[in-house]
């Protein structure tokens, strides 16, 4: 595979976004590494996958800022802006989908999060990358030049606005080589723009904080997803997940093989999802849940249950959320559950009883 010579200059040769700034009224507190404002929102879709990418919806903007939510997550595949057989051709036309996402996040006062789930190299989902991210130069000079890009487009654009959110979901592997890749992220990014606040998910599909990177002076994103056999019921996506017995909460698995059951309740969660990430918090690492939510086979009333332990807990904690998703299978729009009575609502299907836990916390 051939590509073309790296050029450090080509990324911060881009044009300097112009956007007309003004003070974020909801989070109401300017952004920290060290104590991440308590932002709440949702990931919008438009470009997770290059499959039917789409420009972001101001219709989504002026909703969420109407219920008082204030952040939004941006999940991205650079597929939609570059090919992975020409990693460092950047299609402008397409960059300025995310472009409009800011100023729409200006607009409504609402911040945006810019997340690459796809970066040259990885992705949890398939298919997969041409190099590999983790063992790649070829492939850590392309994502550090894509990141380099956006850091220079959105330079001098306060992080009460836009803050960045590296990688998605790093797999199960050792902690250096993703802690290595991180480095030479932030490294890309504070060239071009030092003052950007910069965010990097947990290992283990962002369930596990990363104490090696608490010296960077960047937060760390976690995620709400546990147990699977709750959130991810049925998900045709999901190995074995068919063969998940219909879930409950507080949910026992039956221990195999005389083993004893497996009980998942608040106090577990506050043992394995909190707790590790207070620790990680005590070092001076600002934490958020960058996902959560559950599929929509999940019961409704088992969904709703699990969803007020998980908000009271990160309520407690200090921590912020963005539900996956708005509109969608997880989401309080369109979720397409056959057992909720759903209000008509500005041409959606909204799910009233999960707004409105949402709002109380």
């Amino acid at each position: 595979m051939t590509r073309r010579k790296l050029i450090q200059s080509a990324a911060v040769s881009a044009a300097a976004l112009v956007l007309p700034t003004r003070p974020l009224s909801a989070a109401g507190q300017v952004p920290s590494a060290a104590k991440l404002p308590r932002w709440r929102g949702f990931n919008l879709l438009e470009m997770f996958t290059d499959r039917r990418p789409a420009p972001f919806r101001e219709e989504d903007f002026a909703l969420i800022a109407e219920w008082g939510f204030d952040f939004v997550r941006l999940p991205l595949s650079y597929r939609c802006w570059a090919r992975p057989e020409d990693w460092l051709n950047i299609n402008e036309e397409r960059v300025r989908w995310v472009d409009g996402a800011v100023k729409l996040g200006q607009k409504y006062r609402v911040h945006v999060n810019i997340n690459f789930h796809r970066a040259p190299g990885y992705c949890v989902n398939p298919p997969d990358e041409p190099l590999d991210l983790w063992t790649s130069p070829e492939a850590q000079k392309a994502a550090c030049f894509h990141w380099r890009h956006f850091a220079k487009r959105y330079q001098g654009i306060p992080s009460t606005e836009v803050s960045f959110d590296l990688l998605n979901e790093p797999k199960d592997m050792p902690e250096e080589p993703y802690a290595n890749v991180i480095r030479m992220f932030v490294e890309a990014i504070r060239e071009v723009d030092p003052q950007r606040l910069i965010i990097a998910d947990g290992l283990k599909w962002g369930g596990t904080p990363v104490h090696s990177l608490a010296d960077l002076g960047i937060g760390q994103s976690t995620r709400g997803y546990a147990p699977t056999q709750i959130s991810h019921y049925k998900a045709n996506w999901v190995t074995g997940a068919d063969q998940f017995e219909e879930p409950t909460w507080p949910l026992t698995i039956p221990g195999k093989e005389g083993k004893p059951p497996t009980v998942y309740d608040r106090a577990r969660l506050i043992k394995e999802r909190i707790e590790p990430w207070k620790a990680l918090e005590s070092k001076g690492v600002g934490v958020h849940v960058g996902e959560w939510g559950a599929y929509s086979y999940t019961p409704h009333k088992v969904v709703l249950a699990w969803m007020k332990d998980y908000l009271e807990l990160w309520k407690e904690a200090g921590w912020g959320w963005a539900l996956w998703n708005l509109r969608g299978s997880f989401g309080v729009l369109n979720s397409g559950r056959k057992d909720v009575p759903y209000e008509d609502f500005r041409g959606h299907k909204l799910d009233r009883k999960m707004l409105e836990l949402l709002l109380a916390y």
